[in-house]
């Protein structure tokens, strides 16, 4: 359990900083901030996956509440507008608390109200409940309460604006109303406990939202509200909004499900403490459903599911927690969408066509599958189902595929052109590419080389005597060339990537990788010179800058304009996910030293704390690079949690 207490919740300022995530298992999800004001274009309480899991559609953005306690109007939510914040409930918050989803506490003047809210798992529905726990001033006080919902009914990345063209007509049954905006736009469901719908019609004009002004993008709203639903004299009222007609009755019977659900995600990880329990929870956030198997959200509130960060993340995501059926759904969905020997970078939010400008996504499936393997003994489905697809990724790989990528005459991997942003290091605004790193990228080579010899592990377990021996080859061919091209003797670290006329001696964390992986092509002496450079210039307590403060192109803050934001996104900002590389890297140099240790209760001290921070339960994307390192970003990231489970959890 994460608490707020009445001072947190009472500051605006300081309650809008912290933002609560639900999630539904097929890619929608609701979020808001612990306040009610919602502060990013893509807060609201139900935003349905119409094509899981993607499609998704900002559906109904928030509520207005008001409790009337024998006829004095108290009203709960809070908006942010230009001139003015208003209402102002959030100065009768009590608490807040995510136990194991988001529960407000309410007291007005002797009368205490709790809010809770979920969502279902496998459906686009959320369930929010209000309750009257005590009433200590006068138990016999009459209470009534108005919800009148705010609906956008727009794509998660966009804004509405008002819309003549937005019916102001309903059906409203017993316990349902049904409310369809225009005659192409998906139905929403308000299923409550036995109110009265009346008529409304009203466009709230002029919502702003902070986050996405110091993004740089558009951050005034205007939503419709159709109707008001109003209760009398009920100690606890349900409203269920949902893509499809639900029986309010069923609202215990979902909590009670949904529940248990998360207990059994927790109980299956068998978490060493609450730290790894929490980390569990917010893994199975970003768990989706795809097709017949599964993958992974990116990231909340904006990514959808991408093939590189669903590669990295899937052994902290779904190994680390015990459901190794996850892994290997995940592993073999993925294989289906395989094409010239790659894999998919991501998956568009409209449309079926994949994108493959990825050089790592296909090579960190390797790495998966070796992981999967390692961790439940599987042979059997990589050899039924998976080694073949492998098989024709290498020999693609050697032969030549999309955006040059092709094994060069030193066994190493060449990857990208002009123009190109293949590595995860992809920031790009128009046709300016801020990193470019078309070449042989150090990372690139350091998991060639692991998916060469996981090859030559498999084709021995596999009887694949031909194969063994290629792979075999292969693998010594780029371990000479690496060693001799890549180290820096002068400075004694990796290049960050070289070309047929150029060596880049950037201090990145990519080099850190070549220590990291299972398979290492470096010594033990080069080893530890790279992780004590990427300690001395990298490391902070949340992550590894992605570039040296020491270095002139060095950006210590991620924020501005999305040019300024993109420019700097890999020149200094801090990234947790590289802090799972780091940390193997540690314990592979370091196994036993005062050195690991102190790191390590250092690392683990500042993260514990960002679960109380920018999400709730959750590790963000990126951190500043400059002290205090402020969370930046998606507030919730796949990988950053994963890695964290996987070497911490």
């Amino acid at each position: 359990m994460i608490e707020f207490d009445s001072d947190i919740c009472r500051d605006f300022a300081e309650g809008e900083k912290h933002e609560w995530l639900e999630t539904n298992g097929i890619g929608g999800y609701a979020a808001s901030t612990i306040n009610g004001s919602n502060s990013r274009r893509y807060h609201g309480l139900l935003t349905a996956a119409l094509n899981a899991p993607l499609g998704r559609v900002r559906l109904v953005s928030k509520i207005e509440e008001t409790v009337t306690v024998n006829g004095v109007e108290f009203d709960l939510s809070a908006n942010r507008y230009r001139d003015a914040i208003h209402p102002r409930g959030f100065l009768f918050l009590k608490s807040f608390k995510v136990d194991p989803f988001p529960i407000w506490r309410y007291s007005l003047e002797g009368v205490e109200i709790e809010r809770s809210l979920f969502m279902v798992h496998g459906e686009n529905t959320t369930v929010i409940r209000w309750n009257v726990i005590s009433r200590s001033g006068d138990p016999d006080s009459e209470i009534s309460f108005s919800i009148k919902p705010l609906v956008s009914c727009v794509d998660y990345h966009h804004l509405r604006h008002a819309d003549s063209t937005f019916t102001q007509r309903f059906q409203s049954s017993e316990n349902c109303v049904l409310y369809q905006p225009t005659d192409d736009a998906p139905e929403i469901f308000f299923n409550h406990s036995g109110a009265e719908a009346v008529a409304t019609g009203n466009w709230y004009f002029g919502f702003e939202y902070p986050i996405e002004a110091e993004r740089g993008f558009d951050s005034k709203e205007d939503l419709f509200q159709p109707f008001e639903l109003r209760f009398q004299n009920q100690n606890e009222i349900v409203l269920i909004l949902s893509t499809k007609q639900q029986d309010h009755r069923n609202h215990s019977a979902l909590e009670e499900a949904e529940r248990d659900r998360r207990d059994a995600v927790v109980g299956k990880a068998k978490p060493k403490d609450e730290f790894a329990a929490q980390l569990a929870l917010a893994a199975d956030q970003f768990i989706v459903k795809r097709g017949e198997g599964h993958s992974i959200i990116a990231g909340y509130p904006w990514f959808s599911d991408w093939g590189r960060d669903t590669m990295i993340a899937l052994p902290g995501l779904a190994l680390s927690t015990n459901r190794p059926e996850i892994a290997r759904e995940i592993l073999f969905e993925y294989s289906k969408h395989i094409s010239q020997g790659m894999l998919p970078n991501r998956f568009p939010d409209i449309g079926d066509s994949p994108e493959y400008n990825t050089v790592d996504a296909t090579l960190w499936y390797f790495e998966a599958i070796r992981a999967y393997v390692e961790s439940s003994g599987d042979f059997d489905f990589v050899k039924e189902h998976l080694y073949g697809k492998l098989v024709e990724i290498i020999w693609h790989h050697l032969n030549g595929t999309r955006y040059g990528i092709k094994v060069d005459k030193d066994g190493l991997l060449f990857a990208g052109d002009h123009g190109s942003q293949l590595t995860w290091m992809d920031a790009k605004y128009g046709d300016e590419v801020f990193t470019p790193r078309a070449g042989k990228p150090v990372e690139i080579q350091a998991l060639w080389y692991n998916a060469l010899e996981t090859m030559r592990e498999f084709a021995s377990a596999f009887d694949d005597t031909d194969g063994k021996h290629l792979y075999r080859r292969l693998s010594s061919k780029a371990s000479k060339s690496f060693n001799k091209k890549f180290w820096n003797k002068e400075e004694g670290y990796l290049y960050d990537v070289i070309g047929p006329d150029f060596s880049d001696a950037s201090v990145r964390p990519n080099m850190i990788f070549a220590v990291s992986l299972k398979h290492s092509m470096v010594s033990m002496y080069r080893a530890k010179l790279i992780t004590e450079r990427v300690t001395n210039e990298l490391f902070t307590p949340y992550g590894l800058r992605s570039l040296s403060p020491n270095d002139p192109r060095y950006c210590g803050v991620y924020s501005g304009s999305p040019y300024e934001r993109d420019s700097a996104y890999h020149q200094g900002t801090v990234w947790t996910w590289l802090m799972g590389a780091y940390v193997d890297s540690l314990r592979r140099t370091y196994p036993k030293g005062r050195k690991l240790k102190k790191l390590l209760k250092e690392i683990r001290s500042g993260l514990e704390d960002q679960l109380r921070e920018q999400g709730i339960g959750q590790l963000s994307e990126i951190y500043d690079g400059n002290e205090p390192h402020k969370p930046r970003g998606c507030f919730a990231q796949a990988w950053s949690v994963a890695e964290i489970l996987r070497v911490l959890g």
